[in-house]
């Protein structure tokens, strides 16, 4: 069953769309079955992909409004993972779902459809708090949270977490933060380094290790309709993301070894205490 890791920040510009495609595309190389999920308006992880979001038909507002079947709509990218495609359509479809009757969980309904098939399904979300990406949040297990290091960048912080609070309260008790990336990081800029410093005090071990730096070649390769890494590899932007890729594979494993530990905990537990019952009985 797939991860769904929701990538989101209602600030815009701080490298959102480059992030989904550059892990989906890193997670691929690292051998794993990864669906991409533009569900922007803007349809740019779509274009990124190199897939025309003007002729995508069905895309993902047809799956949204439950026209089309979801294995319809994906389509493979040159990179090796698949792709929900989005364009403009998904304004539409954000209006026509107000009105519907469990309209946060249509995504995750839709998505539970192929999650067998894949081992992650990462979901690029749109910059803004709106129904699309309470879609997104309702269906994700975990969000990752991409941070320009400069001065406003804990402020939009506080919105999103206020509302993935709700969001676990009210759809999705599940949810939980996958971890805080530094993007478009200057060692060089002291304001970078002292907004990740502080990133760092307020957040701990939520903060990945892994940091995206400003990279012309990273910011030249959407246009070119290719992720970095079959852009331009051995850029600093190419080894960042497969280092992202790592982390977040090593992170999984981790936390998949610590539920079996306990889960072998449980297990011993109910043998002592069975064992102690039949003691009692004898």
């Amino acid at each position: 069953m797939a991860r769904i890791i929701a990538v989101a920040n209602q600030k815009g510009g701080v490298g959102k769309t480059t992030t989904a495609v550059n892990l989906a595309a890193s997670l691929a190389a690292a051998k794993r079955n990864v669906l991409l999920v533009d569900l922007d308006p803007q349809g740019n992880a779509t274009m990124a992909s190199g897939v025309d979001k003007n002729h995508t038909k069905p895309n993902g507002c047809e799956v949204l409004l439950e026209e089309v079947p979801i294995e319809r709509a994906i389509v493979p990218t040159e990179a090796h993972y698949d792709l929900l495609p989005g364009n403009g359509d998904l304004t539409a479809a954000e209006l026509k779902l107000m009105d519907a009757l469990a309209r946060e969980s249509r995504l995750k309904e839709q998505l539970a459809k192929v999650a067998d098939k894949y081992d992650t399904i990462l979901i690029d979300c749109p910059p803004s708090l709106h129904l699309l990406t309470l879609n997104a949040l309702t269906a994700a297990d975990g969000l990752l949270i991409p941070v320009q290091c400069e001065y406003f960048a804990l402020e939009g912080l506080s919105s999103l977490l206020d509302t993935v609070k709700a969001v676990r309260q009210r759809l999705n008790p599940q949810l939980e933060i996958e971890g805080l990336l530094r993007t478009m990081y200057d060692v060089r800029n002291n304001l970078g380094n002292e907004v990740s410093a502080q990133l760092t005090q307020h957040f701990g071990d939520k903060v990945l290790r892994s940091i995206i730096p400003r990279n012309v070649r990273l910011a030249e390769a959407p246009s070119h309709g290719q992720p970095i890494h079959l852009y331009d590899r051995s850029s600093r932007g190419a080894i960042a993301y497969i280092g992202l890729a790592g982390e977040i594979i090593r992170r999984e494993r981790g936390a998949q070894a610590a539920l079996a530990a306990l889960s072998e905990m449980h297990d011993d537990h109910d043998g002592a205490r069975d064992a102690t019952i039949d003691l009692h009985q004898e």
